[in-house]
């Protein structure tokens, strides 16, 4: 069972893994030296440690300590206790859920592992908003996708951010970063997916009739601001466009992957 510590100095060298969770450039660096990441909020700590992901410790306010208790029962790890105005001082920020977890973050499955079984991933270029990476993994798990690749910009989905807005799908749904960016959508069509890109380009097909007869489906989306590259729009197998209406060209990236998952979930071979 979890060490239950109380803590009264917001500068004891034990939070260290909590300082600054505002500071995304801080942050990075840190939990990259470590092997860290951080949970927040109780559903989310509970599905990571769940999914397997090690706690290295635990933050909480008292109040949280008992909707937890299943969790720290498991693990020896420590759980430091604090008021929620000190949390705040450590953090830089109003921790109002409650609770944070600090975990250890696994080795990056290879790719091969990752498409093994899958019928529908995510291809994600360049995408470096953890928000928007976080909508993506929770659209792409409620709406049946296999995996998720990342190409190595990509924002990363085990940022705090990222984990919160996905609603831990991140810890369930398989996920790897490409190894070759260049060549990896021709890598995905010779494992036999067919790459679809979301484009604006003028020989793009709807949607629609873009997956309707594919078997195994690779959705290729590009970044927030110029979309697609080049290089992927052409290696790509076909080139499909969300039609819009109201003279509005495209949605938010995380918009447009909702609604491509929801259509391309109901092609035939979605589910074989």
């Amino acid at each position: 069972m979890a060490q239950l510590i109380e803590i009264s100095d917001p500068d004891d060298p034990r939070l260290g893994d909590y300082r600054d969770l505002r500071d995304v450039q801080l942050r990075k660096s840190l939990e990259a030296e470590h092997g860290l990441f951080i949970a927040e909020g109780e559903k989310v700590v509970r599905r990571a440690v769940e999914a397997g992901f090690a706690p290295r410790s635990f933050l909480m306010a008292p109040r949280w300590l008992d909707g937890l208790a299943e969790v720290l029962a498991t693990t020896e790890a420590p759980c430091y206790v604090l008021s929620e105005d000190l949390a705040e001082e450590v953090t830089g920020f109003h921790v109002h859920r409650g609770a944070l977890a600090s975990l250890q973050r696994q080795p990056l499955a290879p790719l091969e592992q990752v498409l093994t079984g899958a019928r529908s991933v995510l291809v994600l270029e360049d995408v470096v908003d953890h928000t928007n990476v976080g909508a993506i993994f929770r659209s792409g798990a409620a709406l049946g996708f296999d995996a998720v690749l990342l190409s190595p910009r990509c924002a990363d989905p085990l940022y705090r951010r990222s984990i919160k807005v996905a609603m831990g799908a991140v810890f369930t749904m398989p996920w790897t970063r490409l190894p070759d960016w260049a060549e990896a959508l021709p890598t995905l069509t010779t494992a036999g997916f067919t790459t679809v890109a979301l484009t604006l380009a003028p020989d793009a097909t709807p949607i629609e009739q873009a997956v309707a007869d594919v078997d195994r489906l690779a959705l290729v989306l590009g970044s927030e601001g110029p979309g697609l590259s080049a290089r992927w729009q052409a290696s790509a197998d076909r080139r499909a466009i969300i039609e819009m209406r109201e003279g509005i060209d495209s949605l938010n990236v995380a918009a447009a992957t909702a609604v491509a998952c929801y259509v391309a979930a109901r092609r035939p071979g979605a589910h074989r």
